[in-house]
């Protein structure tokens, strides 16, 4: 990269911050009180809090102690609960349980591994042709099977010059021609930084893709304003988002307009979804799912087993329960709308799938 390069993120001392409140700060943003960041700010409550907003006064399974992995979930996810259900698969998603304090074999605090295979702050490179940034730790959304969530990001707080240094890497290993935008949720970021990854990505000879993964579709999907997708339009590389929906109860009228605006963009669309026990391990679910994906102009893509994160155990679906799964879904769904059941092993060249 010539060495005068403007820096990435001009105006900024660090892009290190682990509230959404801290970026408005930071964007001097005035906020609507229904503006996504209005929305994204709000999202952070307790647990008495969440079971009053869904219509329970109490939740056998609940864990209401202070945990390092805190209650977060935005609104417009609120209101697709069903109320007073306390099985309801998207309140199970992000109800922290008892089951999470237990220590269950094979489950670890980092099943990936990812340290191993970062070379710089904030970029991992495990597979050949594509690195992965980690652009921020702030998400709109804790999901209680997260495999980052005991990620240890302090060891990944970027300065200017580590990013500039990111930034060097992919210049300097011309068989990268992919970038993951991931996190945390690159678009929990505040438009100016986000368009400043992008574009300064974009002017790399060798990046022909950048992707993003997010999980704000579903859970917030006002993220997706006109704005944003003014800069989406203007790259010249190829743009990929790739969507995180485990249920079809989580896609309404709010994606669909969302996922138009994008399409209307030239985004290519995908949708990546855990398989997750109580929730979506069902064949007839996981139908509605694909079928309600692709009416809203998403191919699914992915169907991962769970990565076995310490304080998830109770999400897990194994491998003798998944493949029979799976291939009761291909009877009920046509090649294309059919997810690849797949899992990653650290130190493989590629996810594997069964």
């Amino acid at each position: 990269m010539p060495s005068d390069s403007k820096p990435l993120i001009a105006q900024a001392p660090e892009l290190n911050v682990t509230h959404i409140d801290e970026l408005n700060e930071h964007s001097n943003i005035q906020m609507h009180p229904h503006s996504w960041q209005a929305l994204l700010s709000a999202s952070s409550m307790s647990a008495a809090e969440l079971l009053q907003k869904v219509g329970l006064a109490h939740h056998a399974q609940l864990d209401d102690t202070q945990s390092e992995f805190p209650l977060r979930v935005p609104k417009p996810y609120l209101d697709k609960i069903q109320y007073g259900d306390p099985n309801d698969p998207l309140l199970l998603q992000i109800l922290p349980q008892k089951a999470e304090r237990q220590r269950v074999d094979g489950f670890s605090l980092e099943p990936l591994e990812e340290q191993r295979f970062s070379p710089v702050p904030g970029l991992i490179h495990k597979y050949s042709s594509r690195v992965l940034l980690i652009s921020t730790q702030a998400c709109a959304i804790h999901c209680r099977y997260c495999f980052r969530r005991n990620f240890p990001y302090e060891a990944h707080k970027r300065s200017r010059s580590d990013w500039e240094q990111a930034l060097t890497y992919i210049s300097n290993h011309p068989e990268v021609n992919e970038v993951i935008l991931s996190g945390g949720d690159p678009l929990s970021l505040p438009d100016r930084y986000l368009n400043e990854w992008l574009l300064r990505l974009d002017e790399l000879s060798n990046v022909k893709r950048i992707r993003i993964h997010t999980r704000l579709l579903p859970s917030l999907p006002e993220r997706i304003t006109n704005q944003l997708c003014t800069t989406f339009s203007a790259l010249k590389s190829k743009l990929i988002l790739v969507s995180h929906c485990n249920h079809p109860n989580e896609l309404g009228e709010d994606t669909k307009q969302a996922f138009a605006k994008l399409k209307a963009s030239r985004v290519t669309l995908l949708n990546q979804s855990v398989l997750l026990a109580n929730i979506n391990d069902d064949a007839d679910t996981l139908a509605r799912l694909s079928e309600r994906l692709f009416e809203q102009d998403v191919l699914p893509y992915y169907l991962f087993l769970l990565d076995k994160v310490h304080g998830a155990a109770h999400f897990d679906v194994p491998e003798t329960q998944a493949k029979p799964l799976h291939k009761e879904l291909a009877a009920k769904l046509p090649g294309f709308l059919l997810p690849k059941l797949a899992y990653e092993q650290p130190g493989e060249s590629s996810k594997s799938t069964l």
